[in-house]
């Protein structure tokens, strides 16, 4: 896609969200059109609303902009970020699958007690506000296709990706990448029956595995197991050998149960591959996937490690995106932002995309755009009117960073609170 085609995708899914507001408080003039509003969270920076305001050439108060935003439900964001995506083509492939990873990931907000989104326990007495964000993220175009966003006491992961693949539809063969945390009978089952769908889930390898993987020898291998899931206790079922699978009672699962969901017929028939492959540090990592016996154990591999596009991915649109300093209390505020960023994310992804980078002829690594450089340079172009499309390709050019594969950092995993609003850089 021309960046022109992704500019006016983008402009024409704001004003189309923007059309559906109505209500007395849009019918008199105010340079905080609900347009207005939209296109300067889209194009936000991290530090304090009255510089970012200043920046954005809107004279009026933050406070005023914080009472305009209380008008617009996070709805109308979420709009603009599925229009937009609906909008553009993202068309790479991996032999013609489409690579969707999935997975979740906490975002801190100013602790609010009354609010859905508090959660406390005896590993945090004092309580914090946190949204649980769960998205499916194409890992080769670099975009978020879809999201769930959950107050993180009600977190549910599994039943966000199962939300997420009934409420889409995949013309295009679609491969699920999830990490451990995705390890549900009812999900694969979900996977298997949606047309057009593949997963490649890593499962686990202990005792506490799937029966059928608990039998299987610790070393590589690539084969298919069978079994039946069934929700009673028959004795047919007993000496059939069926896996017995406790469904909750209550009519909605609990915290506690959300595993022992399951909403096909009993009993269910399951077949598909487990792979094992050793990692280069001498450990074996599980698989279980529905790809057919043309993608290999080395491919497996390979697309399992793409995963990790995702997680680097959650880096960006908290750090690069702005995504650790919200510009508001409550959870709808931090909702609002959170979609205006995804959409951000999916704009600067795209426009990278189009933007050709000089190779040194005799360099040691090949360069791909600073990302961190390209979002800056993208959202003072939504700021900016009549900006040339054309110079905003050639500055992004200009900042490069090299590509350094299969390098390995210990990740330093530290808790991180929220960052107060008197603290945040005006500089």
């Amino acid at each position: 896609m021309k960046i022109h085609t992704i500019f006016a995708a983008l402009n024409a899914a704001i004003r189309a969200a923007a059309q559906h507001i109505s209500g007395r408080h849009f019918s008199r003039k105010s340079p905080l059109t609900a347009e207005a509003v939209i296109r300067f969270f889209i194009s936000a920076e991290g530090g304090c609303l009255a510089k970012i305001l200043h920046t954005a050439g809107l004279d009026v108060t933050a406070s005023a902009l914080s009472q305009r935003r209380a008008q617009i439900p996070s709805d109308v964001f979420r709009a603009v970020f599925d229009r937009f995506n609906s909008a553009c083509v993202d068309d790479g492939l991996f032999r013609d699958y489409r690579l969707l990873a999935v997975d979740g990931t906490a975002v801190n907000l100013p602790r609010n007690p009354a609010a859905p989104s508090f959660v406390q326990n005896d590993g945090i007495p004092k309580g914090v506000n946190q949204l649980h964000v769960t998205p499916l993220y194409d890992i080769l175009n670099r975009t978020f296709s879809d999201v769930i966003i959950q107050p993180e006491p009600k977190k549910d992961e599994i039943g966000a990706l199962v939300e997420m693949l009934e409420r889409n539809t995949f013309p295009q063969k679609t491969l699920i990448i999830a990490d451990r945390g995705f390890e549900s009978y009812n999900l694969i089952a979900h996977c298997l029956e949606k047309q057009n769908v593949d997963f490649l889930i890593r499962i686990k390898q202990s005792k506490s595995a799937m029966r059928e993987v608990a039998k299987l020898p610790m070393m590589e291998f690539d084969c298919k197991i069978s079994f039946t899931i069934t929700t009673t206790q028959t004795n047919e079922d007993k000496k059939n050998g069926y896996i017995h699978l406790q469904v909750p009672k209550k009519s909605k699962a609990g915290s506690k149960t959300r595993r022992g969901r399951w909403d096909f017929p009993s009993p269910y028939p399951m077949r598909f591959r487990i792979c094992r492959f050793l990692l280069d540090n001498g450990e074996f990592e599980t698989v279980a996937t529905s790809l057919p016996p043309s993608f290999t154990l080395a491919d497996i591999r390979e697309l399992y490690h793409l995963r990790w596009g995702l997680e680097t991915a959650f880096r960006d649109l908290k750090y690069t995106l702005g995504l650790v300093n919200l510009h508001g209390r409550s959870d709808a505020f931090a909702e609002q932002e959170l979609y205006a960023d995804l959409t951000a994310f999916n704009f600067a992804s795209r426009v990278c995309r189009e933007v050709v980078v000089r190779q040194p002829s005799d360099g040691i690594y090949a360069y791909k755009v600073n990302f961190k450089m390209a979002v800056m340079l993208c959202k003072e172009f939504l700021r900016t009117p009549n900006a040339d499309s054309e110079k905003l390709l050639e500055e992004i050019a200009r900042h490069t960073v090299p590509i350094r594969p299969n390098r390995q950092d210990e990740r330093n995993l530290k808790v991180k609170g929220f960052a107060g609003f008197v603290y945040r850089v005006a500089a």
